[in-house]
């Protein structure tokens, strides 16, 4: 007798191009899992600028078409796959990357991708520790190299620089928007000091004279080149924080699902507001 195939809403992209390629689709098929893979229930997503830069096709890394958007998700284990041991039905869990695509109501993901969601973080907050959280520590254990007793300053997006800055200069500088901030960044540093660029949308003219006097150093991060072993120490660190309570993050803008487009929009144009943008279901 023939089973009839579930099917789920999700956001599908047939064509590179701006927001307005992110169509809701109601006939999806919900994946099924197989060997190491799980099906999460997702409650909500993770929003995050590659994303955009993935869609518009202008990243290095392209998707087959069509595809689901999204990586981060955060939910409830509603199958798996038959060599998990790890993960049973009705798990609290959150991922940093999907196979399936996170923009839906369903997602499927690899199982060493998933961690559990402790009680006292929400999905949303779940949702918004992919990326940019596996990227915070990639960059300063990984890259910065980051030692206790050192200066940290987060330049956001904005331009804006948070206040405070030590004197004699900064020992490390993640940085957003190098494309705008780089310059500036390498005259606030410390001798030795370390500017790790995490996120660019495009050219800047800088002067490596500034880099000499002090030693300084600019550093690229991609969190894509981390090893299974390196995603492991991450989740480790990130699993401390929430369960001593210094992990808490600082949910922003919340969209339903069929919003996509307008998240996608937002999360390039629009500033003045804390927190991580979410797409909730």
């Amino acid at each position: 007798m023939a089973t009839t195939q579930k099917l789920m809403r999700a956001i599908r992209v047939f064509e590179f191009g701006g927001p307005e390629v992110l169509k809701l689709r109601s006939d999806v098929a919900v994946p099924v899992p197989q060997g190491h893979q799980v099906l999460i229930k997702v409650h909500a997503c993770g929003v995050n600028p590659v994303e955009t830069y993935i869609r518009s096709g202008a990243y290095s890394r392209k998707p087959v078409l069509p595809y689901t958007p999204g990586t981060d998700v955060a939910g409830v284990i509603e199958s798996v796959g038959d060599s998990v041991s790890a993960f049973k039905k009705g798990d609290r869990v959150f991922c940093s990357n999907t196979v399936s695509g996170g923009y839906a109501e369903f997602a499927l993901a690899a199982d060493d991708t998933v961690y559990p969601l402790p009680e006292t973080l929400d999905f949303r907050q779940g949702a918004a520790l992919g990326i940019p959280y596996f990227t915070a520590c990639r960059a300063l254990f990984h890259s910065a190299r980051v030692r206790a007793g050192e200066s940290v300053l987060v330049h956001g997006a904005s331009g804006g620089e948070s206040a405070g800055i030590k004197q004699g200069g900064v020992d490390v500088i993640i940085e957003m928007l190098a494309n705008k901030n780089l310059s500036h960044d390498l005259k606030l540093l410390s001798r030795g000091g370390r500017v790790i660029v995490v996120g660019c949308r495009g050219p800047i003219e800088i002067n490596p004279r500034d880099t000499m006097a002090k030693e300084t150093s600019i550093i690229g991060v991609s969190l894509f080149s981390s090893t299974k072993e390196e995603f492991q120490q991450f989740a480790g660190i990130l699993q401390a924080g929430m369960e001593k309570g210094w992990l808490k993050p600082v949910i922003g803008y919340e969209y339903p699902l069929e919003k996509a487009a307008q998240a996608h929009e937002d999360i390039i144009h629009r500033s003045g507001k804390m927190g991580k943008m979410i797409l909730v279901l």
